[in-house]
């Protein structure tokens, strides 16, 4: 007990104090509402007693609404930001490490570039992560490890999260080379990898039993001291899946793994790196 989840969004209906960003609509927010209150009724009975917060896309470059939950919950809380990676990026990366934000959460569409990466902005990103250990942490698809395998080496000292398994088999199939990519990312001893978010990969169906040689290959090329269980919730408490189905899917399908590793899967690994202040 006492689990760590990596990887949770929240956010709250109330739009008048935490207005939408553009291009999002309050139709946008399915549910409609979840907030830690709603967070609670999921990660409590399953024995999680803290969170790692990803801001959520509806809020843009606006942190607040996150900032403001980890501020009323501190002892659960601790949160991963998204900032304009080209509008003085380090001085928002040190703006918010005091606030409780551990990580940055970067993608492909912050900015547009030939290579994802390539903007001016990421090196001076990826040189703060090392020097204050905030870690970048990767919304992608395998297409897209290139690239970060490229910044990786140039700066190996940055902590990089791979959120998801890197959605490998989220149109459905598991493809080995897709694997084996990801795996070969484990040379980068600063990089970990979320493992979650069950419900989106593969025939994406509990127990999730066909995403067991995916999740034991990601475990065995980087460690359990460098994987971290996330649930990705709200998304995997929608129609047919379960908060505590994701608890299970450790507890239960990945029997390969003794308690020591499991521990540090659902909870260590986590609290090492986000928890533990700078």
């Amino acid at each position: 007990m006492n689990y760590l989840d990596a990887h949770v969004h929240v956010w709250t209906p109330d739009t008048a104090h935490y207005p939408l960003t553009t291009g999002f609509a309050k139709d946008d927010m399915k549910p409609a509402s979840f907030t830690p209150q709603d967070l609670f009724k999921h990660s409590k009975p399953a024995g999680v007693t803290r969170i790692n917060l990803i801001q959520m896309s509806f809020y843009g470059f606006d942190n607040s609404y996150m900032l403001d939950m980890i501020k009323l919950y501190p002892e659960v809380f601790v949160g991963t930001a998204v900032i304009d990676p080209q509008a003085e990026p380090v001085k928002r990366m040190r703006e918010l490490a005091p606030k409780g934000v551990r990580a940055f959460r970067i993608h492909p569409k912050l900015a547009k570039a030939e290579k994802w990466l390539e903007p001016e902005g990421y090196a001076a990103m990826f040189t703060e992560g090392a020097k204050a250990n905030q870690a970048m942490s990767c919304l992608i698809n395998p297409a897209d490890l290139t690239e970060l395998d490229r910044m990786c080496t140039k700066f190996p000292d940055t902590p990089v999260i791979i959120d998801h398994l890197c959605r490998i088999g989220g149109d459905g199939t598991i493809r080995d080379d897709d694997v084996t990519a990801l795996c070969a990312m484990a040379k980068h001893k600063r990089v970990m990898v979320k493992v979650g978010a069950f419900y989106a990969f593969g025939a994406k169906k509990p127990p999730y039993t066909d995403l067991v040689p995916l999740a034991k290959s990601v475990i065995k090329a980087f460690g359990v001291k460098r994987c971290m269980w996330e649930t990705d919730c709200p998304f995997q408490v929608g129609p047919g899946h379960t908060y505590q189905g994701s608890v299970d899917f450790v507890l239960k399908q990945l029997d390969f793994l003794t308690a020591d590793e499991r521990d540090w899967l659902m909870r260590r690994t986590a609290e090492e790196f986000l928890f533990k202040k700078p």
